[in-house]
Parts: C-alpha cells; structure tokens; sequence
C-alpha cells in the first residue's frame, strides 16, 4: 500500500522531524547532526512560513526525543535551533 507524499511546508518538516527521531532511536549521532544543520539552514534562509514550521514542529518534535534520550541539547543544536529551544522552553 502506498503513502501520499507529504503536501505542505508542516506536514514535510514532520516527516523530517520523524526522520530525525529515527536517527536518534538508532543513535545514529553523526546524521542527527547533518539534519539538525539542515534545519538549521531553513531556520536561517527560509521564508516565514518555512521559519514557523521548523520552530513549531521540527524543534518542538525533536528537542523532546533528545529529552527523552538524555542527548545534550547544548552540544548537539547548532546557535538559532538552540535560541528557538530556549524560547519554547521560557513560554511554559
């Protein structure tokens, strides 16, 4: 049985943050990295609703599976995913 493919800028970021998860789960740390600096890039570079989409479902999915895991946050988010993960954190 076939999947639909991913329509619109949320539904991609979390099949992305899905993605990374994985990499996690299998603690596959190397990759976590390249896709953490990717979202990294679209954070910076993207258009505003790219922007809002990785901060509201990439950071949000993906900081809480690090949590989880007990990964460090600090050394694995690059500077503005990590200034997007304290926001989040300070709004509770």
């Amino acid at each position: 049985m076939r999947t639909k493919p991913a329509t619109g800028i949320y539904k991609q970021m979390q099949k992305f943050a899905d993605l990374t998860r994985m990499m996690i789960a299998r603690n596959d740390m190397p990759r976590v990295k390249k896709c953490l600096d990717f979202a990294e890039n679209l954070l910076i570079n993207g258009n505003k609703q790219t922007k809002n989409a990785v901060a509201m479902v990439y950071v949000y999915t993906v900081s809480g599976t690090l949590e989880l895991n007990h990964c460090n946050i600090d050394a694995l988010f690059p500077k503005t995913l990590k200034a997007e993960y304290i926001k989040q954190i300070n709004a509770l």
